[in-house]
């Protein structure tokens, strides 16, 4: 009964401190985890304990999913290079950089201090995409940071591993050991990822109800993980590969009005999860500090130096790979340098790492420096997630890459002139069929033309009748499915962003479900 309790008391204390960060425009991530550290500064209150499953099953795979559904392969395919690069050289120096610097200046043995390398070695994509919302920013520099926290996972969890096996054995790994287990977690999990992804589409092509289609999209993500994981490949790889696949067809697996149920019970479930796991994060620290043996007073100063170490190396990588993101110059640039090194938080993924650290060498005797690692990780994660989370806005917002309101809202305003001007071709040649009673046509066309105008709608829904009520609702479909074509060729055709096609189709299946039954 007690842990029920800690679990509604965080998801009480998660959901009122989420919404005031809405309400007062603050980054929520950043301030849920400073209202954990509040909480648990707090003289009597209780220690928390999170098992390391809590994180990495119960939370990860539905965030996972979440954000690598938010993911545009359209805009991806433009950065796949330097997200290739930054999944792979970046994480190799930064885990080498961490596990050096940790050597130097923690107590810890060289073997723990390059397992702690590996644990903060790559970004967190549910740090990224939670932070990432709140920002403008432009298509292709928010899909690199959001890409390279998803892909890098294999590169650091194959790093993790192996540093793990060297310490809790006293052993050695080999190269040749190394790049079979990278093949074996990235190949196994992107196989079973999209294995999953595609049994997952033929049963939801076949599938009308609405509460199925939720549970099947609920239970998707954790059947992945679980599936990946048993057969001794990344559960993450696997969430994320079958997450991308299910983004891009979401809308030819179910119609308009289950769509918008998902979206509603999803935008729920992410809502609570990413409040909870971050208010654990700051809830964490205080236990940890306080299980720390003697002679580790220093913690505070190791953990900036880390976090200091892990930014400076961030930002040699990313300015020669910023030309990548400026075609039309080629040239680097330290304005998207900043905020793409900025923008590359930690957060859950490393904590349930280093939580997952065996408690006990093969010996039997207690792993050393196990306890410094989770206060270090903890630390980077806090610093990161307060600091450049709490900064990040104003340092988009003074580098000029924000896209400006009036332009998202020329650009939407445009894709919906285009599209109702396809749905004004579209009744034309039904005119031209002359199969549609004539009267039907002119009340839809009227709508359209409303819209063009950009003027309220004519209140006409009275009708003659079933049956011109019948051919007025086909109509109306047969539009918004015209529209929904033209919205996707416009973006396709890069005319329009990802944000700008979710939230015009999100504004047709409003329209969709809004007709009823037929």
């Amino acid at each position: 009964m007690r842990a029920v309790g800690t679990v509604l008391l965080l998801v009480v204390l998660a959901t009122a401190v989420a919404t005031g960060a809405r309400r007062w425009r603050v980054p929520a991530p950043s301030l849920l985890v400073l209202a954990g550290l509040a909480v648990a500064l707090i003289p009597g209150a209780p220690a928390l304990h999170i098992a390391p499953e809590t994180i990495g099953l119960v939370v990860l795979p539905p965030l996972l999913c979440a954000s690598a559904e938010e993911l545009s392969l359209r805009d991806l395919r433009t950065v796949w290079r330097p997200v290739t690069v930054l999944a792979f050289g970046l994480v190799l120096a930064s885990a080498a950089a961490v596990g050096a610097l940790a050597a130097a200046l923690t107590p810890l043995p060289v073997s723990m201090a390059f397992v702690l390398g590996a644990v903060l070695a790559s970004t967190d994509p549910v740090a990224v995409t939670a932070l990432g919302r709140r920002l403008a920013l432009p298509g292709r520099v928010q899909v690199l940071v959001q890409a390279e926290s998803l892909f890098n996972d294999a590169t650091s969890l194959v790093l993790f591993r192996v540093a793990v096996t060297v310490a809790v054995a006293s052993g050695a790994a080999s190269w040749q050991s190394a790049g079979g287990q990278f093949l074996l977690l990235a190949g196994g999990g992107s196989a079973i990822g999209a294995a999953v992804a595609g049994a997952v589409a033929l049963i939801r092509r076949r599938t009308a109800d609405p509460v199925l289609e939720t549970v099947i999209a609920l239970v998707t993500p954790y059947g992945a993980y679980v599936l990946a994981e048993s057969a001794h490949t990344s559960g993450v790889t696997a969430v994320v590969v079958a997450g991308v696949l299910l983004g891009r067809s979401g809308h030819r697996l179910s119609d308009a009005r289950i769509r918008l149920q998902l979206h509603a019970v999803y935008a729920v479930v992410v809502f609570l999860l990413e409040s909870v796991v971050f208010s654990i994060i700051g809830l964490e620290l205080p236990t940890l500090v306080r299980e720390l043996p003697a002679g580790s007073g220093l913690w505070p100063l190791q953990a900036l130096a880390l976090a200091g170490v892990l930014i400076a190396l961030r930002v040699l990588w990313m300015l020669p790979l910023s030309a990548a993101l400026r075609p039309s110059s080629g040239r680097p640039s330290w304005r998207v340098a900043s905020v793409i090194t900025w923008a590359g938080t930690r957060g859950v993924m490393p904590l349930a790492a280093a939580l997952s650290i065996p408690l006990a060498a093969e010996s039997g005797a207690p792993l050393p420096g196990r306890p410094l690692v989770l206060v270090l990780t903890t630390a980077v994660v806090v610093l990161t997630l307060v600091v450049q989370g709490l900064s990040l806005a104003p340092l988009v917002g003074r580098s000029g890459l924000a896209l400006e309101p009036e332009h998202t809202t020329r650009e939407v305003e445009d894709a919906r002139d285009g599209i109702a001007r396809a749905g004004l071709v579209h009744l034309d040649r039904l005119t031209d069929l002359d199969t549609v009673p004539d009267h039907v046509i002119e009340r839809v066309r009227r709508g359209l033309e409303a819209r063009l105008r950009q003027v309220d709608e004519p209140d006409d829904t009275t009708t003659s009748g079933r049956a011109a009520l019948h051919a007025y609702r086909e109509v109306r479909r047969e539009v918004i499915a015209v529209q929904g074509a033209e919205l996707r060729r416009l973006y396709d055709d890069h005319r329009i962003s990802d944000t700008t096609r979710r939230q015009l189709q999100r504004d047709l299946d409003l329209e969709e479900a809004g007709l009823g039954g037929a």
